[in-house]
């Protein structure tokens, strides 16, 4: 059998040799971490609001008022909420927007709220809720 010899630097350097053993066991420990790491994130921001909010309904009173019913569900009743309303125009330009404080009370709330806008509404939504109420919606 003739071994043939390829030629000087076409291919390359040849491969040195297996991995280290310490390295081949290292790397997928920490691939097992990083998906981890990806999956604690991932839940964090995807998973259960600690309020949430949504709109149950909506009425057009005129050329520049809409009224908007929502429903808010919350883990701590015992905290003030804040809501942000808004309402949307034929073009779906945000014609209005209010900041709605709903005070400490029972798990499900539902409110109502008018909304002045600059632009005729066809339409009242939910923007989000949040416990970070601003100082001056702040009953205490």
């Amino acid at each position: 059998m003739v071994q043939r010899t390829l030629p000087e630097g076409r291919y390359g350097k040849r491969a040195k040799g297996p991995l280290p053993r310490w390295l081949r066991w290292s790397l997928p420990v920490v691939g097992v971490l990083v998906g981890v790491v990806i999956a604690l994130v991932a839940y964090r921001n995807l998973g259960n609001q600690p309020i949430e909010a949504k709109q149950s309904g909506f009425e057009v009173l005129g050329d520049s008022t809409v009224e908007v019913t929502f429903e808010v569900v919350r883990d701590d009743p015992a905290r003030a909420a804040v809501c942000i309303i808004r309402a949307r125009s034929d073009d779906g330009d945000e014609a209005g927007r209010r900041e709605v404080l709903v005070p400490p009370g029972r798990t499900t709330v539902i409110e109502k709220t008018t909304l002045r806008t600059s632009k005729p509404p066809v339409t009242g939504e939910v923007f989000g809720c949040s416990y970070q109420v601003p100082a001056y919606l702040s009953t205490n």
